[in-house]
């Protein structure tokens, strides 16, 4: 694993940006835990109480909230390359 902190994507089935944001964590080795808001109501309510919106992918790492899928952003929260 990249990073020694948790590291939680917010994302539906259907979202493309999620996909490629999961794609890209698989892809650093980066170990992660996936809710799925469309399904899980604890989940959605834990995102709306950490971002105030439902928009999706939101990527927690430790503390640190990335919205959407920004991946200079994300590496740089993981310490990892974005290329």
């Amino acid at each position: 694993m990249a990073t020694d902190r948790s590291v939680v994507v917010y994302s539906t089935p259907t979202c493309g940006p999620c996909k490629a944001a999961k794609a890209f964590l698989a892809s650093k080795g980066v170990a992660f835990q996936e809710v799925n808001v469309a399904e899980d109501l604890e989940g959605r309510e834990a995102l709306i109480r950490q971002t105030g919106q439902l928009a999706v992918p939101v990527i927690v790492v430790g503390d640190e909230v990335v919205l959407g899928f920004n991946r200079p952003r994300l590496a740089e929260v993981l310490g990892i390359e974005s290329a």
